[in-house]
């Protein structure tokens, strides 16, 4: 392998993560660019790809939903929390809406235990980034928080 093949095999990661900012996921079409771009195989690309939990492999939704599950939040009904979050997005955990709304995911805290259980909400819309807390909640107040969104 030629030392510029393996200078650039040395910046993959740095050249999937500039793939995930332009499209927001990994589509399969850019990391097969990148193995040849690389000189490695598509099976490597994917296997670092996969390796590490930042990457993503779908297109996310405009509002992302992050359960916290810290154990504040965790003892004061995070799964039921959970649960009605899925009930009122119709989507599973890891999952995203079919029109690219809303990604849920549960994350290990968002620094807010005095309000838990909590969600955090992050909206992208036209470029601007948005973050809300939500907390103190329960699977009434969940309900009101995604009602809103859609009126």
């Amino acid at each position: 392998m030629s030392s510029t093949r393996q200078g650039k095999r040395g910046q993959l990661i740095p050249i999937l993560q500039q793939i995930q900012g332009r499209f927001g996921y990994l589509p399969k079409e850019e990391m097969v660019k990148v193995a040849e771009l690389c000189g490695v195989t598509e099976s490597t690309v994917f296997g670092v790809a996969s390796f590490y939990a930042l990457f993503r492999f779908t297109p996310i939704g405009k509002t992302r939903v992050m359960v916290c599950r810290g154990t504040a939040c965790h003892v004061r009904g995070a799964r039921q929390i959970m649960e009605a979050t899925e009930k009122e997005l119709g989507i599973k955990e890891g999952q995203t809406t079919p029109d690219l709304e809303y990604t849920l995911e549960s994350v290990a805290c968002i620094g807010c235990c005095a309000l838990g259980p909590c969600i955090m909400t992050i909206e992208t819309t036209e470029g601007q980034v948005t973050s809300t807390v939500h907390g103190r909640l329960n699977s009434g107040k969940v309900t009101e928080i995604f009602a809103r969104g859609r009126e």
